[in-house]
């Protein structure tokens, strides 16, 4: 059994060349496919071979022995631990010294051409409880493989790449800043005369030096931000959604292995102030069987302006009254209760410090900080956690408007998450400098292209094709 942690180390190339995964099977010759060993400190090995017997059960590829004979490699990594045991009696809801391991963590997955070049990807998250937790994440790496091999396009190259040295300087938001920070990496791997250097600073700051010119380009996950900041200038700046992600409630309740269920009338009263034990009975309700602890509520909160956090008060003003008359959607509410912190990461370290803590974060910092995050109840009356599979099922229903300003939260469906959110780049309508016209512009078709396979690894769904196909269209208004 795999016990200990993994951690993702490889940044992979991303020029997609060779082969194409929609090729039907039919067609052509089966593709040899090596599995390397994932990065981990231990168990590596194990679930290599693990990982190998899953995959040599599937028809669309030939397992093979050595890399160098491999047309595509497999490998990957990511944090596995084990949160506590779950005891064969159901009224059990507190950590035991045996019994069932609960798992917490993910494992980042990539497949690869033999120059590098990520053809797909994805996120395995460990089931409620697994006797055999290396088996269990086998198995679900071997079927979404399979899936993606019988479904998966492959992005057409980018075309007409600039060849001058240009540096592209950008700022804003944290919640995509893990898929950013890989993305321009890699890019310049592809192509080394193009710098992007990037500032996680919050998205309220991130646009302000936008606007005041003190950077190309600017990331936010709040649709409004140029409406709240310059309203006069909104119509200088173009909106490019980029991936898709969640935000999730964390929590640090020490001896509880259970995910807390949240119902929206909870999230709500918490962050209010108007519940502030653990043990209140409007928690107690959903959590039955779970030995709630007579605990003070620490809530946490941004400190700085964040889409983040206009993603997360989207979402309450949508399913309170209360909180929509009170406090309403904002880059930088004013809060009612709680201890501030900066970015997503400063959101997550200081609630894993706090006991009887509560915040909010994106899905991946949540997992990269080994913190609980709760189930929400969605629109359909379904406690349901974040997961690509879940991300999905809110975007599916979503009605894209044409100039990108969507929202996804408190979206229908019986298993749809319901605080996910678009993130945006926010870029210059008109760019006078030649170069870094042309260096955006390009990247910005290779991040609709290539880009969006090297997202689902770092736990952000890639856009719905409706989308990208507007976006790609939407490029040539940069001008």
């Amino acid at each position: 059994m795999m016990k200990t942690s993994v951690i993702l180390r490889a940044a992979l190339c991303c020029l997609i060349t060779g082969w194409s995964l929609a090729e039907p099977a039919g067609e052509r010759h089966m593709k040899r496919l090596y599995v390397e060993a994932f990065a981990t400190q231990a168990g590596a090995e194990e679930l290599q071979e693990d990982v190998r017997g899953e995959v040599r059960k599937l028809s669309s590829v030939l397992l093979v022995a050595d890399k160098s004979s491999a047309d595509v490699i497999l490998g990957g990594g990511g944090e596995i631990w084990v949160k506590g045991y779950r005891s064969l009696n159901p009224r059990a809801g507190r950590l035991l010294s045996n019994g069932t391991p609960v798992y917490g963590g993910y494992l980042s997955v990539e497949l690869r051409d033999k120059t590098g070049v990520t053809l797909w990807s994805d996120l395995v998250t460990p089931g409620a409880a697994s006797g055999d937790i290396s088996k269990d994440l086998s198995k679900q790496i071997a079927k979404h493989l399979s899936e993606a091999l019988a479904r998966a396009e492959l992005p057409a190259r980018p075309e007409n790449l600039p060849r001058a040295t240009t540096i592209l300087t950008g700022a804003g938001a944290t919640f995509p800043y893990p898929v950013y920070s890989k993305w321009f990496a890699n890019y310049r791997r592809e192509n080394p005369n193009v710098e992007i250097a990037y500032d996680p600073i919050g998205s309220e700051a991130g646009v302000r030096q936008l606007i005041s010119g003190k950077v190309d380009f600017a990331a936010s996950d709040s649709p409004e931000v140029l409406d709240a900041l310059a309203p006069n200038e909104a119509g200088n700046y173009l909106l490019f959604p980029s991936v898709v992600g969640a935000v999730v409630p964390i929590v640090n309740l020490p001896g509880i292995a259970n995910d807390v269920k949240f119902t929206p009338e909870a999230l709500a009263g918490i962050f209010l102030g108007k519940i502030t034990e653990w043990n209140d009975p409007v928690l107690a309700q959903s959590n039955r069987g779970v030995h709630l602890p007579d605990l003070d509520i620490v809530v946490v909160h941004r400190a700085e302006g964040s889409g983040t956090s206009y993603a997360w008060t989207d979402y309450l003003s949508r399913i309170s009254p209360e909180w929509k008359a009170e406090v309403g959607t904002s880059l930088a509410p004013r809060w009612k209760t709680g201890r501030a912190a900066s970015g997503n990461d400063g959101v997550a370290k200081l609630v894993k410090e706090l006991g009887g803590s509560i915040g909010y974060v994106e899905f991946i910092y949540a997992l990269q900080n080994h913190l609980n995050f709760g189930e929400v109840r969605n629109q359909n009356g379904q406690f349901v956690s974040a997961s690509l599979e879940t991300i999905a099922s809110a975007v599916s229903r979503a009605e894209i408007s044409s100039d990108f300003k969507t929202s996804l939260a408190n979206a229908p469906g019986a298993s749809a998450y319901p605080i996910a959110s678009f993130t945006w780049l926010v870029v210059p309508a008109r760019i006078a400098d030649d170069g870094k016209r042309t260096t955006i512009t390009a990247f910005l078709r290779w991040m609709l292209g290539p880009g969006q396979r090297q997202a689902a690894a770092l736990g952000y769904l890639a856009l719905p094709k409706d989308v990208i196909t507007k976006e790609q269209d939407a490029v040539a208004r940069i001008h």
